[in-house]
């Protein structure tokens, strides 16, 4: 069992930077690869980032190719996403996720088993 507690989310200006902290529970973190998802309202929940058990293999979903970063600290049990000259489309609550022991690297949601609250970002223009 993983839990996830997400933080970091805020209002900021088109243009500006956040970085967004998962932070698990758990002494095998560093055993599921994770991810970020958002969903903004109204909207179906998408994928933006997953990372691989060393942090080494990243994926990105192309509307934040370039921009965002995902990264890993398995010492710390945490996952990040760093977002750069974010857009008022990035409008969203994003969700951390963990994937499945044993399972690779994925870009849907339910190729995840675990699922953070959330946390919103607002992008105002």
């Amino acid at each position: 069992q993983v839990q996830l507690v997400e933080s970091g989310g805020a209002l900021v200006q088109a243009g500006g930077s956040l970085r967004l902290s998962c932070a698990a529970s758990g002494r095998t973190f560093s055993s599921y690869p994770m991810g970020w998802f958002r969903q903004a309202p109204g909207k179906e929940r998408e994928f933006v980032a997953a990372i691989n058990l060393s942090g080494g293999i990243a994926y990105y979903a192309d509307s934040v190719k370039g921009r965002f970063t995902i990264s890993r600290d398995n010492a710390k049990n945490t996952v990040y996403l760093q977002m750069n000259s974010l857009k008022p489309e990035d409008t969203a609550r994003y969700y951390c996720a963990a994937g499945r022991i044993g399972r690779g690297v994925g870009k849907r949601s339910d190729e995840y088993a675990y699922w953070g609250q959330g946390t919103q970002v607002t992008v105002s223009s």
